[in-house]
């Protein structure tokens, strides 16, 4: 049975590391939003660019509200029992927010590093969090277009000739649970970086991937709020990435490119 071992908790502006210690290594936390996807795709400088037929998609800002993000080790250990308690080092912890604006383009944005203990992990989790009670007071304060908002987007949309500028919200509120396919093995020397990417490119598809949608009419209560939404959860992988470069370790081929499909259509 797997061991809710390790906690990179989001409190205020940063990260920090919370849970048992028993040894172990740094471990890297990066975002990105690179995509494997090279048809009608263009992500250089602060913008990603998506083509579909004669309608063009440029992103030029992506916000995202998260609660909390945990390792999951495969191993059980009796450091960590499943009996929760005042003394149980390892229970979960009560979190802040963090506000994270994602690398556009191909680069790939390294948040923090902290030790972790040694072991194989398998998952990772972390909460997509709309930020709307008492609790949430002084992060909606702080950042009031944030109010019931998990999720910003800003770019321009066009369509048939016609470009408008748009701002997509959602109010997504969803805990993650990503698989981490190979493990990611912790060993007690050295350091290892762990991306969390998201395929922005594949947000705004139509449900067969061959057409874009208005991003305006994916804004919450639209009818196209539920595809987009679903979109945003299938774009998420992590991964091994030392290099950091948005690229799994494990799965990239000689030429620096990947040998897996990745998210999207």
């Amino acid at each position: 049975m797997r061991s809710r071992l390790w906690a990179l908790v989001l409190i205020g502006g940063a990260l920090v590391g919370a849970g048992c210690s028993d040894g172990g290594a740094g471990v890297g936390l990066a975002f990105s939003t690179r995509s494997l996807s090279a048809a009608g795709v263009t992500q250089a400088g602060d913008s990603t660019v998506v083509v579909r037929g004669n309608d063009t998609l440029v992103i030029k800002g992506v916000e995202i509200v998260l609660r909390e993000i945990e390792l999951e080790r495969v191993e059980q250990t009796t450091d960590c029992p499943d009996a929760t308690g005042a003394d149980d080092p390892c229970e979960e912890i009560t979190v802040g927010l963090q506000l994270i604006s994602l690398p556009l383009g191909n680069s790939t944005d390294k948040v923090v590093t902290v030790n972790v203990p040694a072991g194989i992990y398998d998952e990772v989790e972390f909460e997509i969090h709309k930020p709307d009670d008492a609790s949430d007071a002084a992060f909606i304060a702080a950042h009031p277009a944030f109010a019931r908002v998990s999720i910003r987007v800003t770019g321009t949309f066009s369509q048939g000739g016609t470009r408008s500028d748009f701002v997509y919200t959602t109010d997504l509120n969803k805990e993650q649970e990503v698989a981490l396919n190979p493990p990611l093995d912790v060993a007690n020397a050295g350091a290892v970086n762990l991306t969390i990417r998201l395929d922005i490119t594949t947000w705004f598809l139509s449900g067969a991937g061959t057409a874009l949608v208005n991003p305006a009419t994916a804004n919450t209560g639209g009818p196209n709020a539920s595809l987009v939404g679903d979109n945003i959860e299938a774009s998420i992988e992590a991964f091994h990435d030392d290099d950091s470069d948005g690229l799994d370790d494990d799965g990239e081929d000689d030429d620096g490119g990947s040998s897996h499909d990745g998210p999207g259509r």
